[in-house]
């Protein structure tokens, strides 16, 4: 079974998917205000966090970064907010994935057992030898990387981003394949994450002319592994 630890303020929601999560095997932890959440945490040590933004006592988006801090524990976003500067920003303070309110349970149960799959594999296939590209070093097993010799501070999406480009250095990924690998879904043609985080990426590694990571126009992204000097 997994352990969930909800941090929702609505009851009746809250009811609603831990009966839901219940029938499959799913262990769910209630918690009801943002600033016991942190606390929660830490006592509980949850498989994956289920998490509101409009919470009471702290505000959904710092639970979010002060957790991500902490751990790599998945992180499931619930909003009911549909501004996409809103889904960018949880990404960027470390969330992996959100699901919009009102939830369809079976949608919630579908994007949980995506994220739990994804951070068995990376559990069960952590390797410790760096990813060299010059001046690059990017260390998985640590989340370390290094730019010029000095450590590089990424937020967690962008480490993600830069993780996924780096492992396919040479092939060109589409924003689909992207967002598959960092978050389990498909792209929805709408979705401008991708675009912002790679533009993140470029002002942090010098990338001015777009050579270390070239947008390949009606394809997608390719990391030039020969750029990195």
């Amino acid at each position: 079974m997994f352990r969930v630890m909800l941090v929702e303020d609505d009851a009746r929601l809250a009811q609603l998917v831990m009966e839901y999560l219940a029938g499959y095997e799913f262990t769910v932890d209630l918690v009801m205000r943002g600033d016991a959440a942190l606390e929660r945490f830490k006592a509980l040590s949850p498989d994956v966090v289920i998490l509101d933004l409009m919470l009471p006592g702290l505000d959904g988006m710092v639970v979010c970064r002060q957790i991500r801090e902490l751990s790599e524990t998945p992180i499931l976003i619930l909003t009911a907010r549909e501004d996409s500067y809103d889904e960018v920003s949880v990404l960027e303070q470390g969330a992996d994935d959100f699901v919009n309110k009102p939830v369809q349970p079976r949608v919630l149960l579908a994007r949980l057992r995506a994220l739990l799959r994804r951070a068995q594999g990376k559990a069960g296939n952590a390797d410790p030898a760096a990813l060299e590209f010059g001046a690059l070093s990017i260390i998985a097993s640590d989340r370390v990387v290094t730019w010029r010799g000095e450590h590089c501070l990424l937020s967690n999406t962008e480490y993600k981003l830069l993780l996924v480009l780096a492992e396919s250095a040479g092939r060109v990924l589409s924003r689909d394949a992207l967002l598959k690998k960092m978050r389990g879904i498909e792209f929805d043609g709408l979705d401008r994450s991708i675009d912002n985080c790679i533009s993140k990426l470029r002002r942090k590694f010098d990338d001015v002319d777009s050579e270390k990571i070239k947008t390949v126009w009606g394809e997608g992204y390719l990391f030039s592994p020969s750029a990195w000097a």
